[in-house]
């Protein structure tokens, strides 16, 4: 299984490409919650998410042979445009599968990084099948988006940067979707700091990993139109990571409605002048629908990413 010595390798690694990314003191929330909240901001990688950092570590365990025939992956967006960045960095090319609910804004973004999309079927399960298609007839490699040890220690790097900086957190809120994220945070968190609370947000229509912790098994669930579009996708029914690290580190799992998305977006604008999609601002919503109380502590919010379309936007 996966061990902080895995988590410390890459951030020995990933620094190559990755950056890393400042905590921002959020003044108005902090004073309506008599608090002391930081926002922790991916958004300002190269990619505008933090799916660069798993990516980075994925493909820097790569063999040179393995890295010349190409990469691959299955994406809602986010995670295509890091493999995309990470392929063009390492001097090697990416085809993207994506399924046809994925918003042009994320294609373009894939295509400026470098990658070529390949749209296929009606959700992120179907576009995994194309990828390992092309893993069978090109011999690329596919890169997991969330299910793999080298995704999930690549994601744990933003655990690290946060308590080098806040070390008595009393809780952080991360996006959720298929885990990869939450589950190296976590980890790393309840490691170092086990009484920090670690809270795993996500939309109410199509949450995955929410629908399998009920269930106490992965379960396939229908995507449906969001905000948070990001947080699509299922968790695999083969789940082999991520599903028992949410089970284990994971203190609670909050759902909002997509007029708390919308709110939060508003308020990170408003507020913040920050620009985020869907995804990035559930942790936003949760606090301001008073779903998840961060009262007089010290707490951390990640938000993830900047690729929201100008149409969703205004």
């Amino acid at each position: 299984m996966i061990a902080m010595a895995d988590i410390y390798e890459a951030k020995n690694l990933i620094y190559y490409i990755v950056r890393k990314t400042p905590l921002y003191k959020a003044q108005s929330l902090s004073e309506k919650y008599n608090s002391d909240l930081y926002y922790k901001l991916e958004f300002l990688q190269d990619t505008r998410s933090f799916k660069v950092r798993g990516a980075t570590n994925y493909a820097l365990h790569l063999s040179d042979e393995k890295l010349e025939s190409g990469l691959t992956t299955y994406s809602t967006g986010n995670h295509g445009r890091a493999t995309a960045h990470v392929a063009k960095k390492l001097n090697t090319d990416a085809k993207i599968c994506i399924s046809e609910n994925v918003p042009q804004n994320k294609i373009d973004g894939i295509k400026s990084s470098g990658g070529k999309p390949v749209i296929y079927g009606k959700s992120q399960d179907e576009a995994q099948e194309k990828a390992l298609e092309l893993n069978r007839n090109e011999n690329r490699s596919v890169v997991p988006p969330f299910d793999h040890k080298h995704i999930i220690c690549g994601q744990g790097t933003i655990g690290l940067e946060l308590l080098e900086k806040l070390p008595k957190l009393d809780s952080v809120l991360v996006p959720l979707s298929g885990g990869g994220l939450i589950s190296g945070i976590a980890y790393v968190v309840k490691s170092i700091n086990p009484d920090c609370k670690v809270y795993g947000i996500s939309m109410e229509d199509g949450a995955a990993m929410y629908e399998s912790l009920k269930a106490d098994k992965p379960v396939q669930v229908k995507e449906a139109d969001s905000l948070a579009d990001s947080l699509q996708g299922g968790i695999l029914l083969d789940n082999k990571y991520t599903f028992e690290m949410v089970k284990k580190y994971v203190d609670e799992v909050v759902l909002v409605s997509e007029e708390e998305i919308k709110n939060a977006i508003a308020h990170a604008f408003y507020e913040e002048h920050f620009i985020l999609e869907g995804a990035a601002a559930v942790g936003i919503a949760a606090i301001l629908s008073d779903k998840v109380d961060v009262s007089n502590q010290k707490s951390a919010v990640i938000l993830t990413g900047t690729n929201i379309s100008n149409e969703e936007f205004i």
